[in-house]
């Protein structure tokens, strides 16, 4: 297989979500570049205009009139969150700081969730919080106003979590501090201070110092690194070629998968390098070479959490065995994804072992796979088969394609393209 050509792969994500609510906040108005149109960011966008924000159709230029920290009003209507955990946990950080109720209900999947550990700091600091069913998932319904400072030591690494807590010191106007234990993706706090919020950073402690507005600003959203890891791992599997990714985010809590990849031995390199929007950016390089699993650990687990998935697919044409373990946030995403990984693997040909916190890959090399993969409506596990089957004499068949649509829409037609 060659794997050769450029791409820009769709805009971040997790930067997308943000970029919309902060334009919603702000006080003037705000233009976004790049956005992700997906069905996660789509969420985010109908959630906002439920509540009264000025959010027009997600496109290459948008134009966000913002309202200011107090704008948004009491929905007429459920919260529709789809199936996005960002959506529903960072709104639930806004909503605890917003003078009303709102019910937040998601499709299926994202209702399995668990919504307590973002419910249990913002109820500490004075928001309420009533979940259907008896558990901690959705329909959930919040119930927001006055607040009070808080500091709060992280039960587990979440970037979600922590932006929950410092969207709602935001709004509420009270000072937060979140502790962690390991460093988790930031682009909630660069894109504060780059609109003029106090936020400071030491030590492992997150500071919000509470400021009545919110300036507007201009965000240029880059390449998502989570969508770009699974065409550099497609390079990296790949006999011959070489790959090149556009506009990729390499914020160093998002660029774990890159660094994996290129200890398993891949060539990968950063080129063109320069910030925007207060994120680097680089054009990302990548060519095969022979590779060997490795291991990773808990400590490295924030930043490639989305791209486990893929790295477990790559470690199946490695040689020798990968280990990763501190992963049980996988446990609780889209699917179990630990489970989906590890069955997955298993039915096409893949030699692999379930841990309570990761799984065990044994690599035997580039070979053909085949057999029938279960999403589970997942896209990162839909993705990343589709990437083992780009093998040739793979014949590798997936239950449900279209929920790539989720993070990355034209994720097939891309992948088609530049394999050889």
């Amino acid at each position: 297989m060659r794997v050769d050509g450029a791409l820009r792969v769709p805009g971040d994500k997790s930067i997308s979500h943000r970029a919309l609510m902060l334009g919603a906040l702000g006080d003037g108005v705000s233009r976004v570049r790049g956005v992700l149109r997906s069905l996660d960011v789509e969420s985010t966008a109908g959630v906002l205009r439920a509540l009264g924000a000025r959010i027009p159709a997600l496109g290459d230029e948008m134009v966000i009139e913002g309202g200011g920290l107090r704008g948004l009003r009491a929905p007429t209507v459920d919260l529709d969150c789809g199936n996005s955990g960002t959506t529903t946990r960072l709104m639930a950080g806004i909503l605890a700081g917003s003078p009303f109720s709102a019910r937040l209900i998601g499709d299926a999947s994202l209702s399995r969730r668990p919504m307590g550990r973002v419910a249990r700091p913002l109820s500490a600091m004075g928001a309420r919080f009533a979940f259907e069913g008896g558990g901690e998932g959705l329909p959930m319904t919040v119930h927001g106003g006055r607040l009070r400072g808080l500091t709060w030591p992280m039960e587990s690494a979440s970037a979600q979590v922590k932006s929950a807590i410092l969207l709602a010191g935001l709004v509420a106007d009270v000072p937060v501090e979140v502790v962690e234990s390991a460093p988790t993706r930031d682009h909630t706090e660069r894109m504060l201070l780059g609109r003029g919020v106090d936020v400071r950073v030491e030590d492992g402690v997150i500071a919000l110092v509470p400021k009545a507005t919110l300036a507007a600003a201009d965000q240029l959203v880059p390449a998502d690194p989570s969508s770009a890891a699974f065409f550099a791992a497609l390079a990296a599997i790949a006999d011959d070629g070489e790959l090149a990714l556009d506009d990729v985010c390499i914020n160093p809590t998002r660029a774990g998968a890159f660094r994996v990849l290129r200890r398993m031995g891949a060539q990968l390199r950063y080129d063109d390098r320069r910030l925007a929007g207060g994120e680097e950016l680089a054009r990302v390089v990548v060519s095969p070479e022979t590779l060997r699993g490795t291991v990773i650990d808990g400590a490295e687990v924030p930043s490639l959490v989305d791209e486990l998935p893929v790295l477990a697919c790559v470690a199946a044409c490695a040689e020798g065995e990968t280990r990763v373990t501190g992963a049980d946030e996988l446990r609780v995403k889209e699917s179990d994804r630990i489970k989906a990984i590890v069955e997955n693997l298993r039915a096409v040909g893949a030699v692999a072992e379930e841990l309570p916190d990761g799984f065990v890959v044994q690599g035997a090399g580039r070979r053909p796979f085949s057999g029938s993969v279960t999403t589970h409506g997942d896209h990162r596990i839909a993705m990343a088969f589709g990437v083992l089957g780009a093998i040739p004499g793979s014949r590798i068949t997936i239950d449900d394609p279209a929920c790539a649509a989720v993070s990355f829409p034209t994720f097939w037609e891309e992948l088609a393209r530049v394999v050889r």
